[in-house]
């Protein structure tokens, strides 16, 4: 097998390229670097530098590399930025998508795994959220993934191939501190920021119905993310019928804001007391997977804390930020 990863530079992106070369799969890695960096990838995987837009180029990468599995991480995936910006989401993630699928087939690609979102749920009052919850996404971003899914399945069921849609929740951590995420649009970043600045970190809402009046989430280390990857790359390789799993990725245990403002202080030693402003929209009270399904297809569990995620995404940030205070 020789995989291509479709923005194999980015923070997601680069992990999954890693662990999968490191256990012995063949990898070229496709990234328009608009968020990737290369010095993430090792010498050994080769970038080419380019637009999933570009037919052309796609074609001549799957055929240079003999590929014959394709991992798609590469989109856009900001919520508020997608609501703004909504042609520009479609037209990235969905036409995107639609041109990758089509140089697949011409190809004879004969295996494809998706990186979906939890965003494809919404906000759904449900203690977990399983595969079968109903999916009623809120924002073009989750529109898009929900979108791409049907496309990668109704496309698998045309054309045989083997296919897997990825449902994360929220990713945080790093495996190494040069892999760290280098955006500040996720929550542990968005403290990290602010306490770097002098200011305490912010919580959005704290009347919600949850034991400590703030948000519940479920966190997920990207190095098991990455795991992941390589498990569900490994089932569809070993396929010989083509079909299709669709999965959520998280840990099964709920994390509230607060507790995850006194993880953060205590990692990080900044002593500053959280502030609460209000509540931000489509926010939902609760958002935790359930993990059973990957478990049982797979025998795959996240094993990394929630210290480690914080932990690790702290000396990333120390590196691109050495003013930061010290923990």
């Amino acid at each position: 097998m020789t995989w291509l990863i479709t923005g194999g530079a980015g923070y997601i992106g680069a992990h999954v390229a890693r662990s999968m070369a490191d256990a012995g799969e063949r990898v070229v890695v496709l990234d328009d670097l608009s968020t990737g960096v290369p010095e993430r990838l090792p010498k050994e995987i080769e970038l080419v530098e380019g637009s999933l837009l570009d037919r052309g180029l796609v074609d001549r990468t799957l055929a240079a590399h003999a590929v014959t599995g394709v991992v798609h991480l590469a989109g856009k995936k900001q919520v508020g930025e997608s609501v703004e910006q909504p042609l520009r989401y479609y037209r990235e993630n969905l036409h995107g998508l639609t041109v990758l699928l089509e140089a697949v087939v011409a190809g004879g690609v004969g295996r494809f795994l998706f990186s979906s979102s939890a965003a494809v749920y919404g906000v759904p009052d449900v203690e977990l959220i399983t595969e079968q919850t109903p999916a009623a996404p809120i924002s073009p971003y989750g529109e898009t993934k929900l979108a791409g899914e049907w496309l990668v399945r109704a496309t698998g069921q045309a054309h045989s191939l083997a296919t897997a849609c990825l449902r994360y929740f929220n990713v945080a951590g790093a495996a190494s501190p040069e892999l760290s995420d280098t955006g500040v649009f996720n929550i542990i970043p968005m403290y990290f920021d602010r306490i770097t600045r002098g200011e305490a970190p912010l919580i959005f809402g704290a009347d919600y119905p949850t034991p400590d009046g703030t948000c519940v989430r479920d966190y997920i280390h990207v190095a098991d993310l990455a795991d992941a990857h390589l498990s569900v790359a490994r089932r569809l390789a070993g396929q010989r019928q083509p079909g299709d799993l669709t999965l959520n990725i998280g840990r099964g245990r709920g994390v509230s804001v607060r507790e995850l403002a006194d993880l953060v202080a205590d990692v990080t030693g900044h002593g500053l007391t959280p502030e609460v402003g209000p509540r931000r929209a489509g926010d939902a009270a609760r958002a935790v997977a359930s993990v059973d399904l990957i478990a049982q297809e797979l025998g795959w569990t996240a094993k990394r804390s929630m210290r480690d995620m914080v932990g690790s995404a702290w000396e990333g940030w120390r590196l691109r930020h050495p003013a930061a205070p010290v923990g």
